[in-house]
């Protein structure tokens, strides 16, 4: 059995196709396709149910999967060590990355960390702080920004402030509220509001905010993206609660209100707490 081999396993896994897992892997898709066959036929299990139109990977396949990625990590992180003993940074940086970081320039930073360390493979991330923590501690991510609740710091990693901020009222221009110097949670009661998707920590410091002033509101649409929400506040559908830097240069047709009692959150940066690989090690290094 070949590293390239389980490679393409997990290519196919992730991207749920073999057309985008082949391209991913700059490859065939017939040479692909037949690596994968050579290995099902050594193990004698299917891994993978596939028609014309569908994949999906089959209990085997998840089993080896999970035992792949664990090898895969393995070999790489040998790799990595053996290159830094000899003064050479080298292996996979994964970096998560939440949709509302604002205290760090991610790509003026990842820029300095690929000139610095040209031999370093960078994965860059989305999505939210809860699944980064559980990925660092899995081992299957190295870094990440988080956003999270000032009274919930992140367990299980280590991490640091980057931020502290109190997060304010985005508003369309036209809005009666746009004028305002300062409101209160109150203030805002009846007012639609658009947020991040119940249960995530990017929402739950504003959910605990209005519980604790007493206040109920109404959260009418929920998005990960922040360019759509801050485009349905435009739209005067809704209003929200966001860190300031978000539009601290400045946003068309968007107006920032100071809310007195409103929610703040605090970014970290997070990494494992048990023995760092060489890249996460640098990268952590060069923002010291």
């Amino acid at each position: 059995m070949e590293f390239q081999q389980m490679r393409y396993v997990i290519a196919v896994a992730e991207e749920r196709s073999f057309t985008r897992a082949a391209e991913r892997c700059l490859v065939v898709q017939s040479a692909l396709s037949h690596q994968i066959k050579a290995l099902e036929r050594e193990l004698g299990v299917r891994l993978f149910a596939r028609t014309s139109r569908r994949v999906e990977i089959t209990a085997a396949g998840e089993a080896f999967l999970v035992q792949a990625r664990a090898s895969l990590a393995a070999a790489e992180r040998a790799m990595s060590e053996a290159a830094a003993a000899g003064g050479r940074i080298s292996g996979t940086l994964t970096v998560g990355v939440i949709p509302t970081v604002t205290a760090i320039d991610i790509p003026s930073v990842l820029g300095r960390f690929h000139r610095a360390h040209p031999d370093v493979r960078i994965r860059l991330r989305g999505g939210g702080s809860d699944e980064f923590i559980a990925a660092i501690v899995a081992g299957s991510m190295d870094v990440a920004v988080l956003g999270l609740p000032d009274s919930i710091p992140p367990k299980g990693v280590n991490a640091r402030v980057l931020a502290r901020e109190q997060l304010v009222a985005v508003v369309a221009a036209e809005h009666l509220l746009a004028g305002r110097r300062r409101l209160s949670l109150e203030e805002l009661a009846g007012e639609a509001f658009v947020d991040f998707p119940e249960g995530t920590p990017g929402r739950v410091q504003s959910d605990l905010a209005f519980e604790a002033a007493g206040v109920h509101r109404e959260v009418m649409f929920e998005a990960m993206n922040t360019d759509l929400i801050l485009d349905l506040i435009r739209q005067g559908l809704v209003i929200s609660l966001l860190p300031p830097a978000l539009l601290s240069s400045g946003v068309d047709g968007l107006r920032t209100v100071p809310v007195a009692d409103g929610p703040s959150r605090v970014e970290y940066l997070a990494w494992s707490s048990f023995n760092p690989a060489p890249a996460a090690q640098a990268f952590l290094d060069g923002l010291a």
